[in-house]
C-alpha cells in the first residue's frame, strides 16, 4: 500500500512515479516496443519512455485507441516518436504479422515490454482454442520474444548498448493452481477458477524472463529478462471481478498505485542504469524482490519453456 511506502536500496518506493523514477535518464536513440499500450499503465511507460527520448512503438490490440493514445503523447511532447502497431496476443497469427511487419521496417529493437494482460477472466478459448488468460498473458508474449529476439541480438551487438526484455507479472503468481502450470490440464474448464488460471499465467511470466534470461546468459548475449510487479493499481483489470470492482471503486484511491504509480517498476526496469547487467530477477516498487518458491524453480521453468515451445512452433 503506497500509503505505508517506504524507500528500498534503489532510492525508490511504492509511491514513486515513472517520471521520477527515470528523472535525469537520456534515452534518445533507443527503441522499444510497449504491449497493451493503448490504456492504464501500459499508455503512462509509452508516454514516459517517449518523454525520456525513447522511439515507443505501441503494440495494441484496438487502433483507434492506439491513435488517440499516440495523438495525446505528442501534443504533450511534440518531440515524441511514437508509432502504433496492431497485435492481439489472443492469436498467434496476429503476433506473426507483428513481429513480420516490424523486422521488416528497418527499426532497431532496444526494450521490449512485454505488459500487456487480460485478468480474472470467465473461462474462454482464444482463438487458437488455449484458456484465454493463459494464451494471451504468457503464450502470446512468449512467442513475440522468440520472433523478435533475433533483432534484439543485432541491435544490442550493432550498438553495443544492453538489450532489455521486461514481463510484467504480479504478485498473483504467488496464487496460480496448487501444481504451479497445470500443464496437462491447460483447457480444463472443470477445475477451472478465473483467478487462480490468472496466478498460473503470471507465474509464466516470472518463468519465462528466468529461463530467457539463462538462454541469454549461457549465449554471452547482451540481452537481460526480468520480471515484476506493477503494484496494485487502479485500472481496468477489474473489470471481470464485480465485487472487487466496487470495492475497488469506493476504496481505490485510498490503497492502491495510481497509474503513474503502477507504470514506475517497468520503467526502472526498462531504463535504469542501476538494473545494468541484472538478469533473472523479480522486482517490486523499483527495488528488488524475491518471487515465490515456485517463481525460482528452474525445472518448472524449462518444462514451461519446453511445453511453450510446442504450441508456438
Amino acid at each position: 500500500m503506497w500509503l505505508f511506502s517506504r524507500k528500498g536500496p534503489s532510492g525508490f518506493s511504492s509511491s514513486s512515479t515513472a517520471e521520477e523514477v527515470t528523472r535525469g535518464i537520456d534515452a534518445s536513440g533507443l527503441t522499444a516496443i510497449v504491449t497493451g499500450a493503448s490504456s492504464g499503465i501500459g499508455t503512462e511507460t509509452s508516454r514516459v519512455l517517449a518523454l525520456r527520448g525513447v522511439h515507443v512503438i505501441m503494440a495494441v490490440r484496438n487502433m483507434a485507441a492506439g491513435r488517440e493514445v499516440k495523438e495525446a503523447i505528442v501534443k504533450e511532447i511534440p518531440s515524441a516518436k511514437v508509432d502504433a502497431m496492431e497485435l492481439d496476443l489472443s492469436s498467434m497469427t496476429s503476433v506473426r504479422k507483428f513481429a513480420k511487419d516490424f523486422n521488416a521496417s528497418g527499426f532497431p529493437l532496444n526494450i521490449l515490454i512485454n505488459n500487456a494482460g487480460v485478468m480474472a477472466t470467465p473461462f474462454m478459448l482464444s482463438k487458437d482454442n488455449i484458456e484465454l488468460q493463459f494464451a494471451t498473458n504468457h503464450l502470446g508474449h512468449f512467442l513475440l520474444t522468440n520472433l523478435l529476439l533475433d533483432k534484439m541480438k543485432k541491435t544490442a551487438s550493432e550498438s553495443k548498448r544492453e538489450g532489455r526484455i521486461v514481463n510484467v507479472s504480479s504478485e498473483a503468481h504467488r496464487f496460480p493452481y496448487p501444481e504451479g502450470i497445470r500443464f496437462d490440464k491447460i483447457n480444463d474448464q472443470s477445475g477451472y477458477s478465473s483467478f487462480r488460471a490468472y496466478g498460473q499465467s503470471k507465474l509464466a511470466n516470472v518463468l519465462h524472463a528466468n529461463e530467457l534470461a539463462r538462454h541469454l546468459k549461457e549465449d554471452a548475449i547482451n540481452i537481460t529478462a526480468n520480471s515484476l510487479h506493477p503494484g496494485a493499481i487502479l485500472t481496468n483489470l477489474f473489470r471481470h471481478m464485480r465485487v472487487v470492482n466496487g470495492v475497488v471503486d469506493v476504496l481505490g484511491k485510498l490503497v492502491l498505485k495510481n497509474v503513474q504509480q503502477g507504470a514506475a517498476t517497468t520503467c526502472y526496469v526498462a531504463l535504469h542504469p542501476q538494473v545494468k547487467g541484472t538478469s533473472g530477477k523479480y522486482f517490486s516498487d523499483s527495488n528488488l524482490a524475491k518471487a515465490s518458491d515456485l517463481g525460482k524453480d528452474v525445472g518448472l521453468a524449462k518444462k514451461l519453456w519446453d511445453f511453450s515451445m510446442k504450441f508456438v512452433d
